[in-house]
């Protein structure tokens, strides 16, 4: 399995709200797809999968603040 974490973000953020995700589990995804926004008191960010596969599982939900390197769900690599 491979962690999607939340990023740092940069300008000293420390944590944010996961404002919507894009995918559900057992959706695909690509490396650079954005599947989740995320909200700071200075700006809204999007995450990228990161990686190719499939969707396994979500940790956060939207509206849930998580931390700089939390992770926040988890993707089943693509064997192809």
């Amino acid at each position: 399995m491979m962690d999607v974490v939340l990023p740092d973000l940069g300008e000293g953020i420390e944590k944010a709200v996961l404002a919507c995700w894009h995918v559900q589990p057992g959706d695909k995804v690509d490396v650079d797809d954005d599947i989740l926004e995320v909200v700071t008191d200075k700006a809204t960010f999007h995450v990228s999968a990161g990686g190719r596969g499939i969707l396994y599982e979500i940790l956060v939900p939207a509206g849930k603040e998580a931390r700089i390197g939390d992770v926040l769900a988890r993707i089943e690599p693509d064997s192809a």
